[in-house]
Formats: structure tokens, sequence, C-alpha cells
């Protein structure tokens, strides 16, 4: 059973009673589900997630003014549950303490972001890290009958504003270029083979990100990027199977090969989303036209290497 499974059937057990017998008045006030931290949270759990910070448990989100009331209460209660639940503990490393149990709506928001809502600047959008809005937007929701929770994570989920997108991809562009379609062979040709698989690997990983922000999509933490790029519908299982080719080819002329096609599949994409018009088959070409699209004076002054 996978652990966001595990984690539903876990709150449908116990946790609905627990809240209906202590907290009734509050039952329709309570947002719970598995969001934030840990392979469960995207699905990608398996036998090897099982040694630490997995197992049965969820989350309980209040708002402020509810998790004054009642919140440590509410934890009292969710430490009383079963420790065991269908043959499964769950087992706490150093570092795994608050993943499941009661949270302040704003401040669990805060914990990733830095914001307890939305960020309203773009200054701010440009500066959180893809994988810490992946964690706060990823898992499910069991229950959520204020609507709360949910409003700040739809908001998040609608993704960056489009200038702060645009500076991304313009930045990759440049990146994976640089890495991919120019010193990786170089690097080969010099015989400086930790530069050409640093270089290789440097590609696949700002590719994928690439084709998450093509997607309008947060690319998650770099162990799972490559599992997670498989599920979008642009590109990405074109791009998973094509890196896996790239990862298993012992030959660099064919690695060179199969990054070109992925950058001529790429390109192609920036034309049918409008962001290029160039019929250069080189990355780089393409990241000023896709920066020359951002309306924001600010971002625009940016360097384009600098997403």
């Amino acid at each position: 059973m996978q652990g966001i499974e595990l984690s539903e059937q876990y709150y449908l057990s116990y946790g609905v009673k627990m809240i209906e017998d202590n907290f009734p008045e509050f039952k329709n006030r309570i947002a719970t589900g598995l969001v934030g931290d840990g392979s469960e949270c995207y699905g990608f759990d398996d036998d090897i997630s099982q040694d630490h910070d997995w197992g049965p448990g969820f989350c309980l989100w209040l708002n402020k003014d509810d998790y004054k009331a009642i919140g440590q209460q509410l934890e009292l209660e969710y430490e009383k549950l079963p420790k065991t639940f269908k043959g499964y503990n769950r087992l706490l490393s150093k570092w795994g303490s608050g993943r499941v149990g009661v949270h302040e709506t704003g401040e669990f928001y805060r914990k990733f972001t830095g914001y307890s809502d939305v960020p309203d600047t773009l200054e701010k959008w440009l500066n959180l890290p893809e994988e810490f809005l992946s964690k706060c937007t990823n898992g499910k929701l069991f229950f959520d009958p204020l609507g709360e929770f949910t409003k700040i994570r739809n908001k998040l989920i609608n993704f960056y504003p489009e200038d702060v997108r645009l500076v991304k991809i313009a930045a990759k562009c440049m990146t994976c270029a640089q890495s991919g379609q120019y010193n990786f062979m170089r690097s080969v040709r010099r015989k400086q083979y930790f530069s050409a698989l640093y270089a290789q690997t440097q590609f696949c990983s700002d590719i994928i990100s690439m084709v998450f922000l093509l997607n309008k999509h947060y690319a998650p933490f770099y162990k799972w990027k490559h599992q997670a790029v498989a599920s979008l519908p642009i590109l990405g299982m074109f791009l998973f199977e094509n890196i896996n080719v790239i990862i298993a080819a012992g030959d660099y002329k064919k690695k060179e090969s199969v990054i070109e096609s992925i950058c001529v599949e790429v390109i192609g994409e920036l034309h049918n989303q409008g962001l290029s018009n160039l019929a250069s088959d080189f990355l780089l070409d393409h990241g000023p036209v896709v920066h020359s699209k951002i309306c924001d004076i600010n971002l625009k002054q940016r360097d384009v290497w600098l997403g």
C-alpha cells in the first residue's frame, strides 16, 4: 500500500471519530489530508521509503483562531491514535517531525514559501524555489469544509505569474544550451570526463525543469524530477524516455544526438506557446527572445541568465 492511501484510510478509520468525539463543534472547520515532505506525498514511495518518516499519519489544518482555541488539545488527541495500522508503523527519523499532525494553515504555507498566503510581488515569486512550491501543492486533501487551506493551495497551483515563468524559461534556454549543446561535447573532446558527466547531468536537470515550466507545473526535489516528468502532458514521456537513453548510452555521439533531438522538441514547444519564432536549433538563441516578452520593467532588465 502506498503512503497516501494508507494515510487516508487511517484518517477515515481513526481521525474522523477522534474529531467528532472530542471536537464536535469544530468538525466542519478542520481540514485534513497529506501534503508536504516525503515521497508518499507524490505517490513515489516504495518499499525502500518505509525505513523512515513513512507510515500511518495525516495532517490537520486549522485557521489562526481555531488553532489558538484547540490546536494544542487537538495535537494531544492526535498523538493518542494507534501507532500501528494495517501492519505498518510510522518510523520517525531525527529530521522527520512535523510532517504530519496539527498545523495552523498560514504557518504551514510559511514553512515552505516564507509567506502565510500567496506572494504579493513578482520578486517574491521569482525567489521561491520550485521544489518548495511543489511540496506545498502536492499530496491530497481528504476534507476541507471551510475551504481556507484549498483557497491558498489553488492560487499556488495556478502557477507563477507569466512574467516570472518567462524569466525562468529564458534562463533555462541559456543553461540547457550551455551544458548540453555546448560544453558536453567540448569536454568529451578534451577528455575532461568529469566535466562531461557534470554537463550531462546539468542538462538533464535543467531540461526537466524547462518542461515543467512549459507545463506550468512545479518541479519537485531532484531525486523525483525524472520520475515526475513522465506524467506531464507536454513532452513529459518523451523527455523521460530520452533521458533514459542519454544515461544508458555508452557512446558520446549518441548522447549528443539525443540531446540535440530533445532541444529541437523543446524549441518546437516554444513556438507552439508563442514564446519564440526563431528557426535556430540552438536553445541559447531563444533565451533573449523569450526574455523580450516579459512585460514587467524590472524583470525585463534582469540578465537573461539569472532565472
